[in-house]
């Protein structure tokens, strides 16, 4: 199948120059037989693309005008793939999003889908979307503008600025270069290097307000990690404490527990694993591993070690039967 929608993608790249191609000269161009060339234009036309044929010496392909948008070149895997992120994207809507909110368009979107699909996907995307929920973990509201608008300004090299807001409240104008926007813990963030304080910043886009494209170019700069995403990651973490334990349950369970936490499990054997994380209280990562029911031995560091022992000593105090 994915050799089948490569051919599709290059046909349409060439038929949508506009031009008419003789039957030949599309198949040499796209180095297929005349016969498989018949075929794709057929599957092109059944996916609601009007190509116009006429056959003999004459004949030629040519790619009708009047689509703005025809049906999208999808496979099944990929038609489902889109399906189940519009789902999860539109779960992250807040209660009272607004109608621009990214969350609400991923919504309108998933409830359309099937739409743009070839006949043949329809019924599959519609027996999805009618059966398919995703339970709603309610993040920031972010606008599709706000994205677009920041993804335009890193692409062309420009500098932006906007007023932020900080956790505090405080409202300040900033004057960035951005290069990354990475989505991490049910946020977006912008990597940028600020322009005023010298150094590289990241900001949470539900804070930016109207972003203003300056026309003022910038030269790139090296990130200042391997990616924006392990950038960011390290900076939510810094000031936490780095913890490790040994758990006697599969990788796979435990990281379905902790699949809100920013951990690395590595797989010991099939019953045990290593679980290295980031922790700002030692004692609630305690018990969130306690509460899967495994065993585990804290590994590292010491007063980690420590601490476990004063919980233990706590917990053991509040579960002694009282004395008559």
């Amino acid at each position: 199948m994915a050799d089948v929608t490569r051919r599709l993608l290059e046909l349409l790249a060439q038929l949508q120059t506009g031009r008419r191609f003789a039957g030949q000269e599309l198949s040499d161009r796209l180095v297929v037989s005349p016969r498989t060339l018949r075929r794709d234009v057929e599957r092109l036309r059944e996916y609601g693309y009007p190509v116009t044929t006429r056959p003999g010496p004459s004949g030629f392909y040519q790619l009708s005008a009047g689509r703005t948008l025809p049906p999208l070149v999808l496979d099944d895997d990929e038609a489902v793939a889109t399906l189940l992120a519009l789902a999860l994207l539109g779960s992250a809507a807040p209660e009272q999003a607004a109608d621009h909110d990214l969350g609400v368009a991923a919504e309108r979107a998933f409830g359309k889908i099937d739409q743009f699909l070839p006949k043949r996907l329809r019924p599959k995307a519609i027996a999805l979307r009618r059966t398919m929920e995703a339970a709603r973990t309610p993040a920031p509201a972010v606008e599709p503008d706000t994205l677009a608008a920041l993804g335009l300004a890193a692409t062309r090299h420009e500098v932006v600025t906007f007023d932020y807001t900080s956790r505090e409240g405080r409202t300040s104008r900033r004057r960035v270069e951005p290069y990354r926007q990475v989505h991490v813990r049910l946020r977006w963030y912008l990597l940028a290097w600020d322009l005023d304080r010298s150094d590289w910043r990241s900001f949470r886009l539900d804070r930016v307000g109207t972003i203003t494209a300056t026309a003022s170019p910038f030269t790139p700069r090296p990130l200042p990690a391997d990616s924006a995403a392990e950038y960011l990651r390290a900076e939510l973490t810094a000031p936490r404490d780095r913890v490790i334990v040994t758990v006697a349950a599969s990788a796979a369970r435990i990281a379905d527990a902790l699949k809100l936490r920013d951990a690395e499990i590595e797989a010991l054997t099939a019953t045990s694993c290593r679980v290295t994380a980031q922790v700002d209280s030692f004692e609630w990562f305690i018990l969130l591993i306690a509460l899967t029911g495994a065993e585990f031995v804290i590994e590292e560091p010491p007063e980690f070690r420590r601490r476990g022992r004063e919980l233990a000593q706590r917990l053991r105090a509040a579960s002694a039967v009282p004395k008559e």
